[in-house]
């Protein structure tokens, strides 16, 4: 016995159908709600779009259709819900009832009324997508600032450190500290007096040293004097034949070259030859 489904595909029974609509034409909804003048055509388009509607969310809940026709299925319920809310304001517009207060509220996943009836909207699957997720999450609710009334509630004594050595923890541990800090000044001050007094033994040892520009004139007065201080001595004996000048002489000579130096690079011509006369006067 044939079931009733492979009973409507028969022939026979699209004939008869295709016979019975014969007379009859099939009424599109208008593009626009304005177009319509009739409140019972006005309820019946709003009806269907509410069944389109309740169709594409039913498949948006399938999240393995992928990200791009989720994305396009809840395009469309954004579409279809403005146009909903078009054919809601003809409605009331034709004398019928205000479905944007009387109307049942929108909630979410959570049984919560969604925030606002205007702007896009995510459902079902789309909730979870890329970047779709982080709109959904309420940002933490901000610290709240204490006033200066509670703040000063909690200053006293202690808040300025006058109750600090009441707990006998502070105090050992102070001395102990105290006394490491003694030991390491004085070990630092011993430090420092030893290398100050290292210091002032080689400066002395260094003006002990004999200058070598000293000039000797203990030379011996005869021959026989001069050849027992060569076999004592067992060395040859240098004897200047000009006179060398001292230590003191060479810094001052120094210094005066270093002055005419300055005295042709700075000086004028003029001024260069009262400075030559004045020397040739006093003899220098």
């Amino acid at each position: 016995m044939a079931r009733n489904a492979e009973k409507a595909m028969t022939a026979l029974a699209r004939f008869r159908q295709a016979q019975l609509e014969e007379g009859k034409v099939k009424e599109r909804r208008p593009f626009l709600a304005s177009e319509c003048s009739e409140l019972p055509k006005a309820e019946k388009w709003r009806r269907q779009i509410i069944s389109e509607i309740s169709k594409k969310v039913a498949q948006i809940q399938n999240a393995g259709l992928g990200e791009f026709r989720i994305r396009d299925l809840n395009d469309e319920i954004n579409k279809l819900l403005r146009e909903k809310g078009h054919w809601e304001v003809r409605i009331k517009e034709l004398g019928g009832p205000d479905y944007a207060r009387v109307g049942p509220k929108m909630l979410d996943h959570e049984g919560k009324e969604v925030p606002g009836n205007r702007g896009y909207k995510y459902f079902g699957a789309a909730r979870d997508l890329p970047g779709v997720r982080e709109l959904f999450e309420k940002e933490p609710a901000p610290a709240l600032r204490k006033t200066r009334a509670e703040l000063m509630k909690d200053v006293d004594a202690e808040y300025y450190g006058y109750r600090d050595e009441d707990d006998g923890v502070l105090l050992p541990l102070e001395a102990q500290y105290e006394k490491q800090a003694v030991l390491e000044a004085v070990q630092r001050w011993r430090t420092e007096k030893e290398f100050r007094l290292s210091g002032d033994k080689q400066d002395e040892e260094e003006e002990e040293e004999e200058s070598i520009y000293t000039v000797h004139n203990d030379e011996p007065d005869d021959e026989e004097s001069r050849e027992e201080q060569e076999g004592e001595e067992g060395g040859v004996t240098f004897i200047a034949h000009v006179p060398v000048p001292s230590q003191k002489e060479v810094e001052e000579a120094l210094v005066r070259r270093k002055k005419m130096e300055l005295l042709e690079r700075y000086a004028s011509e003029a001024l260069q030859a009262q400075s030559q006369t004045a020397r040739t006067l006093l003899g220098l």
